[in-house]
């Protein structure tokens, strides 16, 4: 079972909550984590520099590398999970993974500011690294190959 781990480039539970799955057992894609907490910011300050709009910087090859390298690992993974706080693009993905029809769930790990209904859409809302385990234990076993 392949894992899309979504969220915030200044999470820093992305890479605990992925480690975590690793442990349990699944293939999770994280990868775009190492870009760092500043790559946005760096990529708008580089852009502006050079006098491109936001509109020109998304044409850009920076641009369009970064969003086919996680096109690409989107379009691989069979399940994805949404770690909070997380934003605008964060949620894109998460958006993007549901309408795939991929079973996607949402790991707050406290109570948001603000409340959203539209976070039914998912298929588990957890408050734990342990209770999303055991959602996708339930749910989506890991198969065993046997010999």
């Amino acid at each position: 079972m392949s894992i899309y781990v979504v969220g915030s480039l200044r999470n820093p539970l992305v890479p605990q909550v992925a480690k975590a799955l690793r442990a349990a057992g699944y293939d999770v894609f994280d990868d775009w984590y190492a870009a760092g907490e500043r790559a946005d910011d760096s990529w708008q300050a580089y852009e502006e520099a050079r006098g491109r709009s936001f509109r020109e910087a998304l044409r850009g090859e920076a641009a369009r590398h970064t969003f086919n390298f996680d096109l690409r690992h989107l379009q691989m993974a069979e399940l994805g999970v949404l770690v909070m706080p997380a934003g605008k693009s964060s949620h894109m993905e998460f958006g993007w993974l549901l309408g795939r029809g991929r079973p996607s769930y949402v790991l707050l790990t406290k109570s948001p500011d603000r409340w959203d209904v539209m976070y039914q859409l998912a298929w588990g809302v957890c408050s734990t690294v342990e209770e999303l385990c055991g959602l996708l234990e339930k749910n989506h076993p890991l198969v065993e190959v046997r010999d």
